[in-house]
C-alpha cells in the first residue's frame, strides 16, 4: 500500500493498495522516479493482471479530522476495498513509510508492516504508489478544467509559484485544503 497527496494545498488524498498477480508487470517501482509514460504503462498493467482498492478522503473530511488521520483512513478504505475484490480479508499489508493505519484508525482489522522506502523496495508496494499517483493526478488535472488560475494539470495541487500567485489572486476554490497554513493565511489576510 502507498498514498500519494499528503503534501498539496488542494485535492483529496488518495491511498492504494495491490495484490500482485503470479507475474507481475516488470519495472514496479517508486512512482516519483518514474515518466509519466512509465507510469501510465505500469498502471494499465496493473490493471489488467491484479487486484487493487483506492481509497479516497476528500478535502472536507482532511480539513476536519486533519491530513494524517485522512491519511490513514484512505488506507483503510482501499485494503477495505481491495479485500472486496478478491473476497477475503488480506494477510498482511506492506505499506511505505514508517506508520501504519494499525491503532490509529478505528475500522483498521488486517496485520500491517511499514517499511521506509517501500515503493522502491517491494513491487507490491511500488504498484500502490503508481495507481495512487495516477489516479489522483488525473483527478487533479480534471480539476484544473474548472479552475484553470491554479496550474493544477502541472503542479496536482502542490504550493508552486504558480499555484501561490493564482491562490493570492483568486482566493482558494472548494478543493483547497483550509486547514493548511498557506490556505488558512492567505483565507486570514482576504
Amino acid at each position: 500500500m502507498d498514498e500519494a497527496g499528503r503534501g498539496p494545498l488542494a485535492g483529496p488524498v488518495v491511498a492504494a493498495a495491490v495484490l500482485l498477480c503470479k507475474s507481475p508487470p516488470a519495472g514496479l517501482g517508486d512512482s516519483k522516479k518514474l515518466t509519466a509514460k512509465t507510469r501510465a504503462r505500469l498502471e494499465g498493467e496493473i490493471h489488467a493482471s491484479c487486484a487493487f482498492g483506492i481509497g479516497v478522503v476528500g478535502v472536507e473530511e482532511i480539513d476536519r479530522i486533519n491530513i494524517f488521520a485522512a491519511t490513514m483512513l484512505a488506507m483503510t478504505r482501499a485494503v477495505e476495498l481491495l479485500c472486496e475484490a478478491v473476497g477475503v480479508d488480506v494477510a498482511e499489508t506492506l505499506i511505505d513509510g514508517n506508520l501504519t493505519p494499525d491503532g490509529r484508525h478505528p475500522d483498521w482489522r488486517w496485520p500491517a508492516r511499514a517499511i521506509v522506502g517501500g515503493d522502491g523496495k517491494e513491487p507490491a508496494i511500488g504498484a500502490a504508489s503508481i495507481l495512487a499517483k495516477e489516479y489522483r493526478d488525473r483527478l487533479m488535472v480534471k480539476a484544473a478544467r474548472t479552475y484553470s488560475h491554479y496550474g493544477w494539470e502541472r503542479n496536482k495541487g502542490y504550493g508552486s509559484k504558480e499555484h501561490m500567485e493564482a491562490l493570492r489572486t483568486h482566493g482558494p476554490t472548494p478543493l483547497h485544503r483550509r486547514s493548511f497554513a498557506p490556505v488558512a493565511q492567505l483565507e486570514m489576510e482576504l
